[in-house]
This record gives C-alpha cells, structure tokens and sequence, in this order.
C-alpha cells in the first residue's frame, strides 16, 4: 500500500496573530510556520500502518510556495520516506481549497496512491473542505474525523466521530481519511532523525505541470478584528438579574 499524507504549512498556533494594520489580511511577519497540528497526526498514521507491514512507501505532500519546503522536511524527519512539494509562485495568492484540491488529485492519478491520509482542517483557515473534495474529485470512498484506524481483510475499517458518538465505517481501498485529535499521540523528531531528513527525496512540482491554473472565486475585500464585546455585570440575585434585563429590554 502507497500512503499519501497532506501537509499543510500553518502559522504558530501559540502565536495570536493580529490583522495587518491596513486591513489587507494577517500581520504573520516574524510568526514561524508549523505544520499543521492535525497533519502531524495524519504522519503519524501512516507511521503506524507502514509499521505494522501494511504500507511499503509513505509520501508527504504539500501545495505551496518554497518554503513549505521546511514542513515537509519536518515530516520526513518524523519518519515519511518521501516529499514532493507543489509549488507556487512565491508572491501569488493563496489558493482556494478546490485548487489544492485539484492539483493533489492529478498528483494522486500520477503516482498511484492507494491511501490518503489528512488533518481532519487547518488550524489557521479551519475551513476543513481539501479532503472531503479530493475524495469527491477521486470518486473515493472517505471517512472524515478519525479517531481508530484498523486494517480488516484487505480494507479498512475506522471508527470516526459524529454528532451521535461514534460512527464506524468500512472502506475499500482506495480511500481517503481526515484524522481528529483523539486518533493518536504524533512522535517527536529526533536530532538523528532531523539530519537523516536533509538526505530524503523531496521533489519540487510547479502547480502548472498539474493543469491547474488559479482562478479564485472569491478575494478577501478586509480583514478586521471583530468589536469588542462590552464587559460584563455581576449580580447578586435573581431579582438583580431580572431588574437588569427588564432594563436592558432583553425581557418585556
């Protein structure tokens, strides 16, 4: 089994970060990228089928400019045996969860990946559209919010979680899965490990070698910290409580 595991590059999720002061979106200057906190739990699934026998190569893959290099080295000194980086041109704009989508889909058709393996969203967009869609564009079989990956009789069987509790489904192979938080605890990369990285393939792809050419369907008009909400009273009683929203005419 050939394991494709998505990697999104994301600004720190310790750091608040603040609109840009002319509105025209986030102040990310001196904010160090990360990967994405769910995507490393998405590396380490794949770990953990390769392990257990069951894969023979895991590849991470991200869409973005050069630097996204630096993610990917990440999860290769976590333990991916291979990269390839879909490059963007360095000034242009972000692209769209569809365009991601797209482009990863002609990657998969090109290599041959029998398993896609995702964070459920990105931290910093929370969007969570670019798995559900590459599974769509596939025609592949997905289960989203994984919380338990087992290998059943050539397929494989998840347990994701739902409104309801937990949902358990059985999907052939191909397939694609976006892991939650509760699916795993993702491992440390070690020094050695981190020196073993820099020697590991990670092949550069220009987005248009893909056929994709951007084309947004939307632009951000202003980014903007939404108003401060007003401070709150405390009440001594019911009664108070009650006076207080007759007042504030929340009660007739």
């Amino acid at each position: 089994m050939r394991i494709l595991v998505l990697i999104k590059q994301v600004p720190d999720p310790a750091v608040i970060a603040r609109p840009a002061p002319d509105g025209s979106g986030m102040a990310l200057a001196g904010v160090k990228p990360v990967v994405n906190p769910f995507d490393e739990i998405a590396v380490e699934a794949a770990l953990q089928l390769r392990e257990a026998g069951l894969a023979s190569l895991c590849v991470g893959a991200s869409v973005g400019a050069a630097d996204c290099a630096e993610s990917l080295r990440t999860a290769l000194a976590m333990g991916l045996d291979e990269a390839r980086l879909i490059e963007t041109e360095a000034d242009a704009a972000p692209l769209e969860s569809l365009e991601i989508a797209r482009a990863l889909a002609e990657l998969v058709r090109r290599e041959g990946f029998d398993l896609v393996i995702c964070g459920k969203q990105g931290v910093d967009g929370d969007a969570g559209l670019v798995g559900p869609m590459l599974a769509e564009l596939l025609g592949w079989p997905q289960a989203a919010y994984a919380s338990r990956i087992e290998h059943e009789n050539d397929r494989l069987r998840v347990a994701r979680e739902c409104d309801g509790g937990i949902e358990t489904l059985t999907l052939p192979l191909p397939a694609l899965i976006t892991t939650d938080l509760r699916l795993n605890e993702p491992r440390y990369a070690s020094l050695p490990n981190i020196v073993k990285a820099k020697r590991k393939p990670l092949q550069s792809i220009p987005l248009a070698e893909l056929g994709v050419t951007p084309d947004a369907a939307w632009r951000v008009m202003e980014t903007r910290e939404p108003p401060q909400r007003p401070t709150g009273v405390a009440v001594q009683s019911i009664a108070e409580l009650d006076a207080a929203l007759r007042q504030a005419g929340a009660l007739p």
